[in-house]
């Protein structure tokens, strides 16, 4: 066996497999069809890098000749590619058709070995995409494309997005493995007519003949269309477990060699009708599938506009608007822990920007005016003005969101896999132990049908598609009604969480009602100072301050800092002014209420503000609807002036604590999770960020207000409160749901294993049913859902 492998390694490209020409490129015993091959080859052996081959044979794409990219050497080009560019590091992602493999995936995801100034690189397999972070003091943007196309994957730039494209065009490989699959099977069909009618016996010689074509006929179906079913069977096999595709390799090879012994040696027509049916009917699921979840993807990057609101300047009066509305040439306003939607020039301001949500670093980097400052940024000091350069990306930001979940969801990838391990196992000793029963009855025909019938019916593709289809379908739902969940994993942690905690500023009070009062004098200059420093903040009570003072001029805030839980501080106009908490202001006063929010402007105590927030107005209605199914706790960063409203509204046993820093209110989740409590935590983001990440389920409640935090599961808009013990009810007939369609699947499988055992289930029959089982879980997720969420009063608008 060893010896045939070489053998035909020898007469193909050891890199990408074509044919070798007569004129042939050697290195470390290994054959290679051009210097382009050779020369990858060896770039991946210097850099250690050759357990490339070990996860297929002849991974590798041919060497193409290097493209000019001198274009790649124009800064005004370079950044309309780039994600974003920093004091040391660039990120960029490409598009690279040439991704087909596991060995794509770990060369790719292996570039830091070719150049340390590459440090980081993850792909995304099915939209054949790859992020890769570099250090552009190292190296340039043309020579990280030129070390793609070195080891054969030459990425596709263009400054559209060829990722929409691609989407667009589906996959293109696939459907033309569609098409040689349907032309191959009409004609088997059309030579296998006689055999069917019965008139094969009257021309002998035209059998013969005809089962030699379908035998001509079976080989491109087997070698060229189902040759992906082959490879990754192969290469699950070497790294020692049975997929989904296991199965069928291992029937399409059984059924072709079945054929070719049939017709060699003349002992009847084979089986090519039913396997050439049977190729092109698992392409076509395949097809089904793959458009179907491009559909989901199409429908999580662009169709879903979370609540991300930005404020716009419009002749210096600022405007809100959602961020898919807004232009190139805009003009925004960005205040402290606001997020950067759009890539935008700095204009006026002191920008320090927490990158942490694209480049993972926490330290914030300081920009100043003239300076692009890229999507995904959050300030952390005073307001910033910008002008927008780059059209919104809502999949970008969306990308964003999910980021910090890529490794958790790669190891919930297997899940299918898992399944299919032991189904598969199951499929392989019914199939065997069917045929060996008929062939001791002394009846080959049937065992033969058995065992073909068994292992295409019993396709564990089915089962692995309920999961998927039914959470997506509640996502759908979910997004209609104003709740944006981060993705199908985050559904189904909302179903299992038990224990639900509040914030109260911003969550259960009104961000945009109240009632101020100021309980000392400032005079109209004094006023204009105070708004200028009270409009660098997004919290909820700066936001009230702000609108209360009713000025129309601002002036530029210096050194501004906002202590989070405490308040804010920063000079204007020379004037040094402290607004917030007791504790934070610099010297001790006596004889005030603790509560309220106190002004200090050099060192003269003015007065504070007592502020009546306004209880979201379906509060009522929400805690009675949770009170029954969840323990209920608020964690408050105020005082406790509100206690006894809060009593009168929560249940007996909540708990409710007052004057709780950040830390504290961290401390509080980790301390219901020991008690191994699933926790959903409800807050703004704003001084809660490190709880609501913490929690098992966090959610950001915003009023037309950017609080889209990268520490969240899911942003609500504030008027969809009320229905949340409807989301979360969806969420768990979402998993009965997935349960039922395990059940379906079953049924089907051993309603069609019953029949096929018995050896009376054709196998193209078989076939057929196979993608039908697929629509029709499809089609009961979808319509199951939408009568689920009609149920939970969540029927789409």
């Amino acid at each position: 066996m060893e010896d045939q492998k070489q053998k035909v390694t020898a007469e193909s490209c050891y890199h990408c497999g074509d044919d070798l020409p007569n004129m042939q490129y050697h290195l470390d015993d290994k054959a290679f069809c051009c210097a382009g091959c050779k020369g990858v080859y060896q770039i991946l052996a210097e850099n250690n890098l050759c357990n490339y081959y070990a996860y297929n044979e002849s991974p590798g794409q041919r060497f193409q000749s290097e493209s000019r990219l001198e274009y790649l050497d124009e800064a005004t080009i370079v950044n309309q590619l780039i994600d974003y560019r920093g004091k040391d590091i660039t990120i960029v992602t490409f598009y690279i058709p040439a991704i087909h493999c596991s060995s794509c995936i770990w060369l790719l995801e292996h570039l830091y070995k070719i150049n340390p100034a590459i440090f980081s690189s993850r792909i995304d397999f099915i939209k054949k995409q790859v992020t890769i972070s570099f250090k552009h003091e190292q190296i340039s943007l043309r020579k990280v494309v030129k070390t793609l196309i070195q080891i054969g994957y030459e990425p596709l730039i263009s400054l559209q997005d060829v990722v929409k494209a691609d989407q667009k065009t589906s996959n293109r490989d696939l459907v033309r493995k569609i098409a040689v699959a349907g032309f191959l099977m009409g004609n088997v069909m059309l030579f296998s007519f006689p055999e069917y009618f019965g008139l094969s016996a009257l021309e002998k010689q035209f059998q013969y003949l005809f089962a030699w074509l379908n035998l001509v006929f079976a080989i491109p179906a087997v070698f060229y269309c189902g040759r992906d079913y082959f490879v990754s069977a192969l290469t699950s096999l070497r790294h020692g477990h049975i997929n989904l595709d296991t199965p069928l390799a291992l029937i399409m090879a059984v059924l072709f060699i079945r054929t070719a012994v049939e017709v060699i040696f003349n002992i009847g027509p084979g089986f090519a009708d039913t396997l050439t049916g049977l190729v092109f009917l698992l392409l076509m699921g395949k097809w089904l599938k793959q458009r179907t979840y491009h559909h989901i993807s199409f429908d999580r990057d662009y169709r879903s506009y979370f609540p991300i609101a930005v404020t716009t300047l419009v002749k210096g009066k600022e405007k809100p608007v959602a961020i898919d509305e807004l232009k190139v040439g805009d003009r925004i306003w960005i205040r402290n822990g606001e997020l950067v939607p759009a890539d935008a020039i700095l204009m006026k301001g002191d920008a320090w920007m927490d990158m942490s949500f694209v480049t993972g670093e926490s330290e914030p980097v300081h920009q100043v005016l003239g300076e692009i400052i890229y999507a995904g940024g959050r300030q952390t000091a005073e307001a910033l003005e910008l002008e927008v350069i780059k059209p919104v990306s809502q999949s970008y930001l969306t990308g964003l969101w999910n980021q910090e979940h890529y490794q958790e969801q790669a190891k919930k990838a297997n899940f299918n896999d898992s399944i299919a391990k032991y189904f598969s196992l199951a499929v392989f000793i019914i199939s065997f132990s069917a045929t060996a029963y008929w062939l001791f009855q002394g009846n080959s025909q049937k065992a033969w049908s058995a065992f073909t019938a068994v292992i295409i019916v019993a396709c564990p593709c089915v089962l692995a598609l309920s999961t998927p289809f039914t959470l997506s379908a509640i996502l759908s739902v979910f997004d209609t009604l104003g709740f944006y969940v981060k993705n199908t994993d985050a559904v189904e942690q909302l179903a299992l969480c038990d224990t639900i905690v509040f914030d109260k500023t911003g969550t259960l009070t009104s961000t945009e009602k109240a009632s101020i009062n100021f309980n000392g004098i400032l005079t109209y200059t004094e006023k204009i100072a105070l708004a200028s420093l009270f409009r660098n903040s997004s919290h909820p009570l700066s936001r009230h301050i702000l609108k209360s003072l009713r000025v129309d001029e601002y002036q530029t805030v210096q050194d501004y800092k906002e202590v989070i839980g405490k308040g804010i501080c920063g000079k204007v106009n020379g004037l040094t002014i402290y607004a917030g908490s007791l504790s934070l202001l610099p010297f001790p006063v006596q004889q005030v209420s603790a509560s309220g929010v106190h002004i200090v402007m050099d060192r003269e105590y003015k007065g504070s503000f007592s502020i009546q927030q306004e209880w979201r107005a379906d509060l009522p209605q929400l805690i009675f609807g949770l009170q029954d199914h969840f323990p209920l706790q608020v964690l408050s960063g105020d005082n406790n002036k509100d206690e006894q409203i809060l009593r009168n509204i929560f249940p007996q046993k909540a708990k409710i604590s007052f004057g709780q820093r950040p830390q504290q209110k961290l401390a509080a989740i980790l301390a219901l999770q020991r008690e191994e409590k699933k926790v959903m935590m409800l807050g703004d983001g704003l001084n809660d960020a490190g709880a609501l990440k913490q929690s098992d389920f966090g959610i950001a409640l915003t009023d037309h207000i950017n609080n889209f935090t990268p520490g969240c599961d899911a942003i609500l808009k504030g008027n969809a409160l009320g229905y949340l013990p409807n989301f979360i009810q969806l969420s768990k007939d979402g998993l009965k749901i997935i349960k039922m369609s395990f059940a379906i699947a079953t049924a089907y499988n051993c309603i069609g294993l019953y029949y096929a055992v018995q050896g009376t289930l054709y196998p193209l029959v078989a076939a057929v049913l196979m993608p039908v089982s697929t629509i029709t879980i499809i089609c009961f997720t979808t319509f199951a859902t939408r009568i689920m969420a009609r149920k939970n009063g969540l029927s789409k608008r």
